[in-house]
């Protein structure tokens, strides 16, 4: 089997840089969201993103042009049923990925692929909601996509070789080197820094520093370009969050616990850069701390 063609399902922040990146590397690209403006919404992301890429010359007008060219709007996800892989990149709630899959597979065609970009979610038990769990991988790709590297490739126990190959190879195909993870909560990369983003919110919650402190503490002292607070707004506190929930229920270990002053903040609403605040308030010139 040969990928050609890539379906996307979800048009958030993940989705689009997946979109774009599987775009500029040849690959017929189909973009489906059950809210059509955030489709619109990503088109137009997508082109500025590409116009930037331009006007720095890391990529000419043509192929930028070309890129566009490869990208489709999808009004049902039914019109994802000729693509050879199918992508999930929704919110990071275990029912909500396994409602995209029920409704997606009854309109693929038997030999597509199926991935989930799942950032801490077990494959095994989203595979076992299709109905291809041999063919069912994670393709955990890092944010901002177009620029991030890396690509966790999580198999299933179901996973059959030939579908692990031809992911890695996609993935390398747009330019990403792979690190293979084992079916666990969080896998290796948010099992390793989404504690310790929490540890950063314990620290704050206990007043042992402030946002500040703690931000410029951690840049200086081991070289981070982020802060874990920074970073954490970035991501979104509300993923944060559900990372460190399944980490918590999966593993049964205290020290996942998520700290309660997270809880609080993804209560108010207040979840990041997204809706202009979090640790961080975004909606004047310069992000001020909100506490």
């Amino acid at each position: 089997m040969e990928i050609k063609s890539v379906g996307i399902i979800g048009a958030g922040q993940m989705g689009v840089g997946i979109a774009q990146v599987a775009a500029q590397s040849g690959y017929d690209v189909v973009l489906f969201d059950q809210s059509s403006d955030a489709v619109k919404k990503a088109f137009g992301r997508i082109e500025k993103s590409l116009a930037r890429l331009v006007e720095k010359e890391a990529i000419t007008a043509d192929a930028a042009h070309d890129a566009q060219a490869r990208l489709t709007p999808a009004a049902s996800v039914s019109e994802l049923s000729q693509c050879d892989l199918v992508i999930e990149a929704a919110t990071e709630s275990e029912d909500v990925k396994k409602a995209i899959f029920k409704s997606v597979c009854e309109h693929l065609k038997p030999e597509a692929l199926l991935a989930s970009n799942t950032s801490s979610i077990s494959i095994t038990r989203l595979a076992a909601a299709t109905d291809r769990p041999g063919k069912f991988i994670g393709l955990h790709f890092m944010n901002p996509v177009p620029i991030m590297k890396l690509v966790e490739i999580i198999r299933g126990i179901a996973t059959e070789p030939e579908t692990y190959e031809l992911a890695v190879n996609f993935a390398r195909s747009l330019g990403k080197t792979t690190a293979n993870s084992e079916d666990f909560p969080a896998f290796i990369v948010n099992r390793i820094l989404i504690p310790m983003i929490n540890e950063a919110i314990y620290t704050l919650y206990e007043g042992v520093g402030t946002v500040e402190a703690i931000d410029t503490g951690m840049r200086l002292g081991t070289n981070h370009p982020m802060g874990p607070l920074e970073l954490a707004d970035f991501i979104g506190l509300d993923t944060v969050l559900a990372v460190m929930n399944v980490l918590y229920e999966g593993l049964s270990d205290s020290k996942y616990r998520p700290c309660p002053l997270l809880v609080k903040y993804v209560e108010a609403g207040w979840v990041g850069r997204k809706v202009g605040r979090g640790f961080y308030d975004y909606r004047g010139e310069k992000p001020v701390p909100t506490r």
